[in-house]
């Protein structure tokens, strides 16, 4: 399978044998912009790295955010373009989940704190557990909304926000266990992950979880006719 991720602050492909658990080949390199160019350049040089056309391939994994909207739109436009060009399914990933997956065992009984940086006091949040059961939804949260929602005792914080989240945490709880401040998830657990998705029950859709900074202006818009 072919896993790309350019939702957050790196651009990623690889080549992945879920079979095998085995990576056969693979690019990263951290930028928080021109994910568009770099992408498919990316994509042709791990296919030609690893000798193989896309046909070959049984299906094509991104990560749909939360995170960049223009960012997680080219992952998804290239996973999309490329599965209805071979015929083989798109698979969307969500960044959350993939920042936990590395942690994420059966009987981890540290919740999982991963909280990506959404810029201007907010916060993609999302908390799991044992198995990776969701305590805390997916949702956007001010710092104070975040740390009310995550603060439940020892906790492991993953994420863009982490060491934010942990430098105002609560002086009465004990410290978190882990602060790992990762830009962006390990694009092997992308796979990983589509890998084992339903790719019927989890098409290349954004993910959002709030509207864009930016806003078309309606007072100057023409009318249509």
């Amino acid at each position: 399978m072919l896993a790309v991720d350019t939702a957050l602050g790196a651009c990623s492909a690889i080549l992945f044998d879920a079979n095998l658990n085995q990576t056969i080949a693979i690019e990263t390199v951290a930028m928080n912009r021109g994910h568009a160019e770099a992408l498919l350049p990316m994509v042709d040089r791990v296919m030609q790295s690893a000798g193989l056309d896309f046909e070959e391939l049984d299906r094509f994994v991104t990560t749909v955010g939360p995170g960049s909207f223009t960012g997680l739109r080219v992952g998804i436009a290239a996973a999309r373009g490329l599965a209805l060009a071979s015929g083989k399914p798109a698979i969307g990933v969500s960044t959350l989940d993939a920042l936990a997956a590395p942690f994420v065992t059966e009987t981890e009984t540290v919740p999982i704190v991963v909280a990506i940086d959404a810029r201007h006091g907010n916060f993609y949040l999302q908390m799991v557990g044992a198995g990776g059961r969701k305590l805390v939804t997916p949702r956007v949260a001010t710092l104070a909304e975040a740390i009310r929602a995550a603060a439940i005792g020892l906790v492991r914080i993953i994420g863009s926000g982490a060491d934010l989240i942990a430098s105002q945490w609560p002086p009465d709880l004990p410290a978190p266990l882990l602060v790992d401040a990762r830009a962006a998830p390990d694009i092997a657990w992308v796979a990983r992950l589509g890998a084992m998705t339903d790719a019927s029950t989890s098409p290349p859709k954004p993910l959002y979880l709030r509207p864009p900074d930016a806003r078309p202006q309606d007072a100057h818009r023409l009318p249509r006719r």
